[in-house]
This record gives structure tokens, sequence and C-alpha cells, in this order.
């Protein structure tokens, strides 16, 4: 039976996709948030992580540097993402996570049961409509380092705690805030992040 692990920090949403999996037959799921997600992948020991690329807390699986992603992916689970096309920054973040699967969160139902299979049995799945999005999407203006900063920042950490948890000076934060707002075209801070949310980029 293959085991399944669905992330996602919006409850209804994610129990949903519980349902719909559990409903196969030949699926073992369980539903998971942030934070707790790494317990639960301990417990379950999933073959297949099943994310919303535009759910907050996304970051912590697609973000290669992230410790929660060695405690869900670590076991060699497969990441199934879902996305849609007009959101090329979630789409980019999922490519650079190495994804095996991409289901466009518009398309039907059993197209995810499909993808989940496919994946499960170590093949790649793409949604046609998300494969166009990903050769035509454009480069992401932030480089890696302006947007974890501008993530943790999008989190709630003050620059103080993003200094912290990223090893960097206080001041060299508050630089890097002010380049990726520059890039984006924001305002301050705030607009940075509003904007960088809704590119999938944060």
């Amino acid at each position: 039976m293959t085991r399944i692990l669905v992330l996602h920090s919006v409850n209804l949403l994610g129990s949903a996709l519980t349902a719909l999996l559990r409903a196969e037959g030949a699926f073992e799921v369980a539903h998971a948030a942030w934070p707790g997600a790494e317990q639960e992948a301990e417990s379950l020991r999933p073959d297949v992580c099943v994310v919303d690329a535009d759910c907050p807390g996304a970051a912590a699986v697609l973000d290669r540097d992230r410790p929660a992603r060695t405690g869900v992916l670590g076991r060699g689970a497969a990441l199934l993402v879902l996305a849609t096309p007009d959101r090329p920054g979630s789409l980019r973040r999922a490519f650079q996570a190495q994804a095996h699967g991409y289901v466009d969160k518009d398309g039907p139902a059993g197209r995810l049961v499909q993808a989940v299979h496919k994946v499960a049995g170590g093949g790649r799945s793409v949604d046609a409509s998300l494969a166009s999005a990903l050769l035509e999407n454009h480069a992401e203006p932030l480089s890696r380092r302006e947007r974890s900063v501008l993530a943790r920042a999008a989190d709630g950490d003050s620059v103080a705690e993003i200094a912290h948890a990223l090893h960097l000076a206080r001041g060299t934060v508050r630089n890097y805030i002010a380049s990726a707002s520059r890039k984006v075209g924001a305002r301050n801070r705030v607009d940075a992040i509003r904007i960088c949310r809704q590119a999938g980029w944060v």
C-alpha cells in the first residue's frame, strides 16, 4: 500500500485532499501542517509527499536549505506538487526542489490520483499546462539568499531572529530585504512580501 503524506497548512483543504486520496482504497494517507510535519513523516514514513506550492509553509519543504525538508523527505519520499500556471515563482521553486510530479490545481481530481501512482512507482508526472508554464517561465529576480531572508520575514521573524537563524549580521539582513524590495519594485518590506507571495517566490 502506498503511503502518502498531504502537507497543507489550511486544515479544510488538507482534509479534503486526504479524503480524496483515501477514497481510492490503495493509499494510506495522513495530513499534516507546519510545524509538526516532521513528526507525522517519521511516523508514516511516506512514499509520496503531496504539497500545495502556494499554501503558507510550503517553503519548509520546497526550500532545500530548510531542516524541515530533510525531516519530511529524508527517507526518500517523492515530492508531488500542486500548482497553477499563473504562479511562476511557485513552479520555479518546485522545480528547484526537484519535485517528481506537478499537478495543476485546476485540473480534474483524477489527475492527482494518477500522478501519485506514477511518482510512487519511481516515475515523473507533469500536467501539460504546468509543463508549458515552466518552459515559458521568466527567471525569478531574487537571489537564493534574498528569498530565504524575505521568506522568514514573511513568516513574521524579526531582523534579529532572521540574522540568528541564517548566521548573518543584522545589517546584512536589512541589506538583503532592501535589495529584494528594489528588485520587485516594492515600496517597503510589507509590499515586497505581498508582491513575492503573489508571484509564489516566498
